[in-house]
C-alpha cells in the first residue's frame, strides 16, 4: 500500500521512535497546566472513615486582622479607650450582642456560631497568616493549607479545580499561600483576582481557562486524540506517576475545563442577576463571595477567600492604594491617613458595613438554595486587635494574637451557639480556648477528615492535625 500521502501523525503511530515517545509524553499537560492542578493523586475514601456533613467549605480570611472587641466579642462595661465608640447590638440569638455596624449579621445569629477563645503567639502578619491557613502553630514552610489537604482527600469530582484562592494577599506574607506545600503543585489552588483585576471590575473576565494563544482548541482537540491512542499503543511512555488510566482521567478534564461551558460558566458573574450582584455588593468583598457561592455550587471542594472589602468611593475617605488588599489592618498609621473608626480605607466604617452585607448575603443564599446544610462556612483572621486603642497617630488597635474570634456557620454546626470567652476587656482566653490545632481538627471532622489521617510527605509519619475537634459545636 503506498502510504506517501499519510500524515505525519499517521505515520507516527504505525512505527514511533523513541524520541516521538517522549516529545509525545510531553503533550500530556496538553499546552496546558490543568492536569497537574486538577490532579492531587487522592487515596481511595475508606469505606469506614466518618464523614462530616460539609461537602464544601468557602474560607473567609480577614486579611490584616480583625477587631473582636468591635465586631463579635463587644465589651460595653469596659473603660472607652477599650470598647470604642460602637454600641452593641441585640442579634437574633437572646444574650448574644454584636457591634452595632454589624446588624444584618446579628440577625442572622441563629445560624451561626462566635468563637470568642482563639489564640496563638505569632502577631506577624506573615507567621500569623500560615498559623490561620494550616492550623499548626508552628508550620513549616512547606506546611500544606487546608485548601491543600481538602484537594488532596477530597478532590472536586467535577471539571474543576479542588481548590481556589479568591483575591490576592499582599507581600507581607510569602507566597506559600499560592502552592501545594509538600503536597505538590497538584493540590495549589487557583488564583482568581490579583489587586484592582477582581470580579468586581466591571471589565472583569477570568483567563485561567482560555487555552493558549498559540493552541487553538481545535489543535487540542487533536492533541488529546494522540494522546489517546499513545496511552492504548505504549501505556508506559507518560511516566509511571500517576497511572496512565488516572492521569488520563484528569487530562479529559483539563481538556473539558477549557473546550466545554462548565467551567467557564461557573466563574462567569455576569450570569447571576444585578439584583442579587447588587446584594451581596459591588465591591471585592461582595463579589468575591457571590463567585465563591457559584464556586462551591459547580463542584469545587474549598474555596479561601481575601475578605477585602476595596477602597471607598470618590470623596468617602483617603485612598491608600486601590490594589493593597490587606483590609482589616487597622493601626491608625501616619502612611494609612486614617483612623480605625473612620470610613477611610483603613476604617471599620468602611469595612464592616461591607463585610456585613457581602457575608450575610452569602449566608442567606447559601440557605435559600439549600447548599448551607452541605458548605462549611468559616471567617477567621490571623489574630485580633488590641484591646486598648492608640493614637499612632490617628486612632487605631494593633496586632494582638492572645485572644481574637471567629464564625462558622453551616454544615451541621450548632447556630446561636457562642463558644469560649475572653476576659473583661478582651485581652485574654478565660474560658474554653480553642488553639489553632483544635480548629483545624474542627473543620477536617466537618469535612469528614479524620484528624488522624496521615498526609505527611512520606505518607505515613504525621497526621493531618494534632488537634482535638471541638464536638460542642456541631448538632
Amino acid at each position: 500500500m503506498d502510504r506517501s500521502s499519510d500524515l505525519p501523525w499517521q505515520a507516527f503511530w504505525r512505527n514511533p521512535t523513541r524520541r516521538q515517545l517522549f516529545q509525545v509524553g510531553g503533550l500530556g499537560v496538553l499546552g496546558l497546566t490543568l492536569p497537574r492542578l486538577l490532579s492531587a493523586r487522592a487515596p481511595s475514601p475508606r469505606s469506614d472513615a466518618p464523614r462530616g456533613r460539609a461537602r464544601s467549605c468557602i474560607f473567609v480570611v480577614q486579611y490584616g486582622g480583625a477587631s473582636h472587641i468591635d465586631t463579635w466579642d463587644v465589651k460595653p462595661d469596659a473603660p472607652d479607650n477599650i470598647r470604642g465608640p460602637y454600641r452593641p447590638i441585640s442579634t437574633s440569638v437572646g444574650g448574644t450582642r454584636m457591634g452595632e455596624l454589624l446588624p444584618r449579621l446579628a440577625g442572622l445569629a441563629h445560624r451561626c456560631c462566635l468563637i470568642r477563645s482563639m489564640s496563638h503567639g505569632n502577631g506577624d502578619h506573615n507567621g500569623g497568616m500560615h498559623i490561620c491557613m494550616t492550623g499548626h502553630s508552628r508550620p513549616q514552610e512547606n506546611t500544606p493549607c487546608f485548601g491543600a489537604v481538602t484537594a488532596r482527600l477530597q478532590p472536586s469530582q467535577a471539571a474543576l479545580p479542588s481548590y481556589v484562592w479568591l483575591q490576592n494577599l499582599d507581600a507581607d506574607v510569602r507566597e506559600w499561600y499560592l502552592t501545594g506545600g509538600f503536597l505538590g503543585p497538584g493540590c495549589a489552588p487557583l488564583l482568581v483576582g490579583k489587586g484592582a483585576d477582581n470580579p468586581a471590575a466591571p471589565d472583569f473576565r477570568f483567563r485561567g481557562f482560555d487555552p493558549p494563544a498559540d493552541v487553538p482548541v481545535q489543535r487540542l482537540a487533536r492533541r488529546r486524540q494522540l494522546l489517546s491512542n499513545l496511552e492504548r499503543a505504549h501505556p508506559s511512555a507518560g511516566g509511571s506517576a500517576p497511572a496512565p488510566e488516572g492521569m488520563q482521567r484528569f487530562q479529559e478534564r483539563a481538556v473539558d475545563l477549557v473546550t466545554g461551558p462548565a467551567a467557564r460558566q461557573a466563574f462567569d458573574l455576569g450570569r447571576e442577576p444585578g439584583r442579587l450582584r447588587d446584594r451581596y455588593g459591588r465591591h471585592p468583598l461582595g463579589q468575591n463571595l457571590l463567585l465563591a457561592r457559584r464556586l462551591v455550587e459547580a463542584g469545587v471542594r474549598l474555596v479561601t477567600v481575601n475578605a477585602w472589602a476595596g477602597v471607598p468611593r470618590p470623596g468617602e475617605g483617603f485612598v491608600y492604594s486601590p490594589s493593597f488588599t490587606q483590609g482589616w489592618d487597622h493601626h491608625g498609621a501616619a502612611v494609612q491617613k486614617c483612623g480605625i473608626f473612620s470610613t477611610g480605607q483603613f476604617g471599620l466604617g468602611l469595612v464592616l458595613p461591607r463585610f456585613d452585607q457581602a457575608l450575610s448575603a452569602l449566608l442567606e443564599d447559601l440557605g435559600q438554595r439549600g447548599l448551607l446544610s452541605e458548605t462549611l462556612v468559616v471567617v477567621a483572621g490571623e489574630f485580633g486587635r488590641t484591646p486598648r486603642i492608640t493614637t499612632n497617630p490617628y486612632p487605631g488597635r494593633d496586632h494582638w494574637p492572645a485572644c481574637y474570634a471567629a464564625l462558622l456557620a453551616g454544615a451541621g454546626i450548632r447556630g446561636g451557639l457562642v463558644h469560649g470567652a475572653s476576659d473583661r476587656i478582651g485581652a485574654y482566653v478565660k474560658d474554653a480556648p480553642v488553639s489553632p490545632e483544635d480548629f483545624a481538627a474542627t473543620l477536617f471532622h466537618a469535612l469528614g477528615v479524620p484528624p488522624e489521617t496521615r498526609l505527611s510527605p512520606d505518607g505515613a509519619t504525621l497526621p493531618v492535625s494534632t488537634g482535638q475537634p471541638v464536638r460542642a459545636l456541631f448538632d
